[in-house]
C-alpha cells in the first residue's frame, strides 16, 4: 500500500513535457526549416511565414509546458514548488541577458545582420540551460539530457554558415524535441510501473 502511495506522490508532481516537446519541435522543424528553404531559394515563400511558424510552435510549447509545470506544482512540496519558481524565473533571467547581449554585439560591431544568427543560436543556448536546471531541480534526466544536447548543438551551429545553420538547428533541435516527446512517454511510464 506504501508503495502505490508513494508512487502516486512521485506521479503527481511529475511534469509531462510530451505536448510541450512536440510544440517546439515543430517551432524547429517548421520555423528553421522553412527558413532555411526561403534563404537558399529552394521555396519561394512569403518572408514572414518561416518566423510565423516558429513563433507559433515556440508560442504553443510555452503555454504547454506553464501549463505542466503548473499542474505539477499542485503536488509538491512548498521547497519543491519554491525550486520550480526560482528555475522558472531563470527564464526571464536568461533571455533578458541574452537580448543586452545581441544588442551589443550588434550595435558596437555595426553588424545588425548578426541577430539574424544571434538569436536563433543563443535562445537555444539559454533554453538548454535552463533545461538543464530544470532537470536537475526535477531530477528529470530525460529534460536534463535535452538541455545539454540543444545547448551544445546551438553552440556548434554557430560555425555553420548561413543559411545552412537554420537546417542544422531544423533536424538537430527539432529533431531533438521529437525524440525526446517519445522518449517522455517511456519515462512517466517507467514511473508508474
Amino acid at each position: 500500500m506504501n508503495a502505490t502511495a508513494v508512487r502516486t506522490t512521485v506521479l503527481a508532481g511529475e511534469v509531462d513535457n510530451r505536448a510541450a516537446y512536440l510544440g517546439f519541435a515543430f517551432a524547429y522543424v517548421f520555423g528553421h526549416g522553412a527558413a532555411v528553404l526561403s534563404e537558399t531559394g529552394l521555396v519561394v515563400m512569403p518572408s514572414w511565414l518561416p518566423i510565423g511558424f516558429l513563433g507559433a510552435g515556440l508560442l504553443a510549447g510555452t503555454v504547454l509546458a506553464m501549463t505542466a509545470s503548473l499542474r505539477a506544482q499542485r503536488a509538491v512540496s512548498p521547497e519543491r514548488r519554491r525550486a520550480e519558481k526560482l528555475v522558472g524565473t531563470a527564464w526571464v533571467t536568461g533571455f533578458a541577458a541574452l537580448a543586452l547581449m545581441i544588442t551589443a554585439l550588434s550595435t558596437v560591431f555595426e553588424k545588425p545582420g548578426l541577430q539574424t544568427v544571434l538569436w536563433p543560436a543563443g535562445a537555444t543556448i539559454v533554453v538548454g540551460l535552463t533545461y538543464i536546471a530544470e532537470g536537475a531541480v526535477r531530477r528529470n534526466a530525460l529534460h536534463y539530457n535535452l538541455g545539454t544536447w540543444l545547448a551544445l548543438v546551438a553552440a556548434a551551429t554557430l560555425f555553420v554558415p548561413a543559411p545552412d545553420f537554420f537546417g542544422v538547428l531544423a533536424v538537430l533541435g527539432g529533431g531533438a524535441y521529437a525524440v525526446a516527446a517519445v522518449l517522455e512517454g517511456r519515462r512517466l511510464d517507467s514511473l508508474a510501473a
